[in-house]
């Protein structure tokens, strides 16, 4: 997984048609909140016909000039100015990717005020308060035909061999990270991405900020699962952690393994979980990874926030307990087999055929049944009786043929138990049924005595009368 793709994935153009109810694709930019400017650009002379002794200073009046802004809400405003800025700001983007000594102390000012001018903004407020990520259209940015090249330019910038961290310090520092953190609540897919790979690069150049950085992501992520239930960027910024985690060194710190299990298991409690929750398992599974040790505390987390009654979330879960299942060690396994089965024997009883056929599934996992079979003896009983009662009962015939190969597989496994386990099954299954009659023939009683009780007093009655 990478926090950052090619350069070249994000200059392709953002298509999507809108086929919900027939609405058009939205846009809406946050620049009609800003007062109009009124300043008219005029064309520059090109960088690349200017002499090299003349080039730092027309590069930083470009600069400057690439600082007006425009009003994207009137498509037919300004045509002129918008076009010189486009066009400005592509020469920009060439310049500092192909020119030679571009990157010299005195521009780097002039370059982050640029790049700053353009992104940061308050973000507009949704055009749909009731807006579903999962179901509705986003929010296009409609200043997006020059914001795109800004970000473009701020990447190449990142990422140029001449960049120097340690003059763009005294620039890129935590207020700019602290705006560039509440832009990834931006509706616009493509924005994130950009920011994605921005935020990416800035963790990996500047050692100053890593710590800040992982701060301010935690305090976003804490605020989304205990205040809003909604910041549209989670998905991005777990793809950024999923790297970082990667790379985390071992012995883990205190603090990485306490945002484990206070930040990323509570995440998993979200409504729209299904948003994030690819990018999320991969954090939790890099974790173990990283430190078998954890697995104990992650499974029990879990566990506390199954769902109950949302069986999508389900089936979600089941997905990612199979892939901590695939990296566990046999010694963690132990720890967790009681409490974990005891769910899984919940999943494969649920009458959603979904969550009981992904938790079927389980059985055709060859690492999955090894651990099974070495712990045959505590898991068989878990599973036995919900199994064998499936077997008899359940709706659907394709989760009867999936129980049946696994009591068959248990079988197989420890014949000497499977026995044992059945017959205690039907003798329990007797008793029940014992007992069940009793209670019926006891309920009959007290229904024939409280008829009698009944015609007695109306006897008692009529007598009096």
């Amino acid at each position: 997984m990478s926090a950052a793709g090619p350069v070249s994935d994000k200059i392709d153009p953002f298509v999507k048609k809108s086929v919900r109810k027939g609405k058009q694709k939205k846009s809406q930019g946050s620049s009609k909140y800003r007062t109009k400017n009124s300043v008219e650009l005029q064309p520059l002379a090109p960088l690349k016909d200017t002499p090299p002794a003349e080039q730092q200073e027309l590069f930083i009046k470009k600069l400057q000039q690439c600082c007006v802004f425009f009003d994207f809400m009137d498509p037919v405003s300004d045509l002129k100015g918008k076009e010189i800025k486009r066009a400005t700001l592509n020469e920009l983007v060439d310049y500092i990717t192909t020119g030679r000594g571009v990157l010299q102390e005195q521009v780097y000012p002039d370059v982050v005020k640029m790049i700053a001018c353009n992104i940061f903004r308050t973000l507009p407020p949704s055009d749909n308060p009731d807006f579903d990520p999962e179901e509705d259209d986003p929010t296009l940015e409609a200043s997006w035909p020059h914001l795109q090249i800004v970000y473009e330019f701020f990447l190449r910038f990142l990422e140029s061999p001449e960049f120097q961290p340690s003059i763009a310090k005294k620039y890129i520092d935590q207020k700019f990270v602290l705006q560039l953190l509440e832009l990834f609540d931006s509706e616009d897919p493509r924005e994130r991405d950009f920011l994605k790979t921005i935020l990416h690069r800035i963790y990996g150049k500047f050692l100053g900020l890593r710590a800040f950085i992982r701060k301010q992501i935690s305090n976003i992520f804490l605020k989304f699962i205990y205040e809003t239930e909604h910041f549209n960027g989670v998905g991005e910024l777990l793809e950024i952690l999923g790297s970082i985690i990667n790379g985390f060194a071992l012995p883990l710190k205190a603090e990485h393994k306490q945002f484990l299990i206070k930040v990323l298991i509570p995440l998993h409690k979200v409504k729209c979980l299904s948003l994030y929750h690819a990018q999320l398992a991969y954090c939790v599974v890099q974790f173990l990874e990283k430190d078998s040790s954890l697995t104990e505390p992650v499974v029990k987390g879990l566990l506390k926030f199954w769902p109950k009654t949302c069986s999508q979330k389900e089936v979600m879960y089941l997905g990612e307990v199979e892939e901590i299942l695939d990296v566990i060690e046999p010694s963690q396994f132990v720890k967790i087999q009681e409490h974990l089965f005891r769910q899984i024997s919940k999943c494969v009883s649920s009458p959603h055929f979904q969550v009981a056929e992904r938790a079927l599934y389980y059985w055709n996992n060859e690492y999955i049944m090894s651990l099974i079979e070495e712990n045959s003896n505590v898991i068989m009983p878990v599973m036995f009786p919900a199994l064998y009662r499936i077997s008899k009962e359940h709706w659907n015939q394709t989760i009867v043929a999936l129980v049946y190969n696994v009591l068959k597989t248990f079988m197989e496994m420890n014949s000497k138990l499977f026995d044992e386990l059945t017959s205690n099954y039907k003798a329990e299954r007797q008793k029940e049924k014992k007992k069940e009659k009793e209670r019926d023939e006891l309920w009959k009683k007290l229904s024939k005595l409280e008829m009698n009780n009944t015609a007695n007093k109306k006897t008692q009655q009529a007598n009096a009368k």
